[in-house]
C-alpha cells in the first residue's frame, strides 16, 4: 500500500544551530545544513508525507518506544550542551496513525515496541536539529523512535527497522522517509580540549575506521559492514551504540540490502565525533523475508553501555 520513499543517515550536530548565529562559528556547518535542505528536498520530490527518525539523543531502558503525538510545539535547551543550543524554539505536526502502525507491526514481529501518541512527551535534539533544516515550513509529519537503547540487542534494532517498513508497504496509505539521526564514532574531545577539536576527529583510528565504513557503505559491502556492527559499535564509540544505523540497515534487508550509499555531505569531525549526511537508496527486497543479522565474535548484537 504505502511507499518508503528515502532512507539516511544524518547528523544532527548542535553546531549545526549555532552556525546559523552571530559568532566565531557564524556558517561553519553550512555543508552540513545544505545536506539536510537537500534530503528534505528529495522528500518534497517524492511526495514524503512523514519523516521517522531514530533518535540517538531518545534514551531508554525498556522497550522500543514511538512518540506520535499529534502536534509538537515548544523552546529546547539542550540538558547535555546548552552551550550550543540554547532556548531553540520548534514546531511540527506528528502522525499518531503512523506512529501505531508502525508500533503494532514491530511487536508482531516479537520487538517490545510502545507507541505514545497522548503524551506530552517533546522530541529530543536528534529529531528537533533537522527538522530544522529539513521541515521549517511544516510541510511534513514527523514521528520520533528511540534509539538510544540501554539494554537492546543491535538484532531487535534491525528486526524493528524490518517491521517498521513491513507496517508501511503493507499497512500503510502514504509515502514515508526513515532518518537515522546519529554519527559514525562518538568519542567527544576530552572535558577542556572541545575547541581544539571544533572539526576534527578525537583520534587517527576512530577517524580511519569511519573512512573504512563510509567507503563500504559506498561500495555496497553489507555482509561484511553488518557483521562488524556490533564490534564497530563498541570499539568505534558509536552514537546510541549505534542502534539508529541497526534500524536502518534492517529496513532496508540488512545483508540482503544491495543499495549503495550516496554521500550528500561529506565526511567530517565535529568536537571529535564523525558525522555524515549519506543517502541509502531504497531497494525491493522479500516483503516476507525478515532479516537475519549476523552474530559478531566481539558480543553477537547487543550494545553494552560504556561509562
Amino acid at each position: 500500500m504505502g511507499t518508503v520513499a528515502l532512507a539516511a543517515k544524518i547528523t544532527h550536530v548542535p553546531s549545526m544551530y549555532l552556525s546559523e548565529l552571530p559568532g566565531p562559528r557564524q556558517g561553519t556547518r553550512q555543508d552540513a545544513i545544505d545536506g539536510h535542505h537537500e534530503i528534505s528536498r528529495r522528500c518534497r520530490e517524492a511526495g514524503v508525507d512523514t519523516l521517522v527518525v531514530f533518535d540517538t539523543h531518545w534514551l531508554v531502558n525498556a522497550s522500543y518506544h514511538v512518540n506520535c503525538a499529534p502536534h509538537f510545539q515548544g523552546t529546547y535547551t539542550s540538558n547535555e550542551l546548552p552551550h550550543f543550543i540554547s532556548n531553540m524554539p520548534f514546531e511540527c505536526d506528528g502522525n499518531p496513525a503512523l506512529g501505531r502502525l508502525l508500533a503494532q507491526s514491530c511487536n508482531a514481529l516479537g520487538v517490545d515496541t510502545l507507541a505514545h501518541d497522548a503524551t506530552t512527551l517533546q522530541p529530543e535534539y536528534g529529531t528537533l536539529v533537522p527538522l530544522r533544516y529539513m521541515n521549517a515550513d511544516r510541510h511534513f509529519k514527523v514521528v520520533s523512535v528511540s534509539a538510544l537503547c540501554m539494554a537492546h540487542y543491535l538484532h531487535d534494532s534491525a528486526r524493528l527497522g524490518w517491521a517498521m517498513r513491513r507496517a508501511v508497504e503493507d499497512h500503510y496509505d502514504g509515502t514515508v522517509a526513515f532518518l537515522a539521526s546519529g554519527s559514525l564514532s562518538h568519542r567527544f574531545a576530552q572535558n577542556g580540549l572541545a575547541p581544539q577539536y571544533a572539526f576534527k576527529l578525537w583520534s587517527p583510528f576512530l577517524e580511519q575506521l569511519d573512512r573504512r565504513v563510509v567507503d563500504m557503505w559506498q561500495a555496497g559491502e553489507w555482509t561484511a559492514f553488518c557483521e562488524m556492527l556490533p564490534e564497530y559499535a563498541s570499539k568505534g564509540h558509536g552514537e546510541g551504540f549505534m542502534h539508529d544505523t541497526a534500524m536502518l540497515l534492517g529496513l532496508l534487508g540488512w545483508s540482503a540490502y544491495d543499495g549503495h550509499a550516496e554521500v550528500i555531505t561529506p565526511y567530517f569531525g565535529a568536537s571529535g565525533t564523525g558525522q555524515i549526511n549519506a543517502v541509502f537508496p531504497v531497494t525491493p527486497q522479500d516483503g516476507h523475508a525478515v532479516p537475519a543479522p549476523v552474530a559478531s565474535a566481539a558480543g553477537g548484537y547487543q550494545a553494552v553501555a560504556r561509562l
